[in-house]
């Protein structure tokens, strides 16, 4: 099995910082497009993200869990469908092994669904995701920022223009 796994935070939503609240919550341009190309391709989708919000007391497990659940629905009537959601609640300074860039959560996809890595990719806007992806031998990661990635495979400035440039390029999916 391949998976996609997104970010959330500034991938599958715009980061207005510690975003908890369904109010808040703001699709990126061209994620959706993106998600439904990966899955239409055969990959499961799964968020990987970290949330040291919780951590913090900025806002509890319970705002985390009802912002997932209605994210989750919100593309399920997009005929989106996330496989799962990993999530690091701890502060940088825990120093847990779920926090990115340590392997925890996916370790944790890997307890729980046959994936092949090497078939996987990893898409994010921080160093910490694609150092993420190569710790954990996922072979392909798409970075999306202003500057270009040294180690990630791909580098765009947007989540729309890695649509735009995957859907004219399906064959690198």
């Amino acid at each position: 099995m391949k998976a996609l796994f997104l970010d959330r935070d500034g991938i599958v939503n715009v980061d207005h910082g510690y975003v908890s609240t369904i109010d808040k919550f703001e699709f990126m341009d061209g994620v959706i497009s993106l998600m439904r190309l990966f899955s239409q391709a055969g990959y499961k989708l799964m968020i990987v993200t970290n949330q040291s919000g919780i951590g913090r007391g900025y806002y509890s497990q319970k705002d985390f869990d009802t912002l997932s659940f209605w994210m989750v629905d919100e593309l399920k009537e997009r005929e989106i469908d996330i496989e799962a959601i990993y999530y690091c609640p701890h502060t940088p300074n825990q120093n847990c092994n779920c926090r990115k860039p340590s392997i925890g959560m996916i370790e944790q996809a890997l307890q729980q669904y046959p994936i092949s890595l090497e078939k996987s990719w990893m898409i994010g806007d921080k160093n910490s995701d694609i150092e993420l992806a190569h710790n954990a031998g996922i072979d392909n990661s798409i970075f999306i920022g202003s500057s270009k990635h040294s180690t990630a495979s791909f580098s765009f400035k947007s989540v729309l223009e890695c649509h735009r440039y995957f859907q004219e390029n399906q064959d690198r999916i």
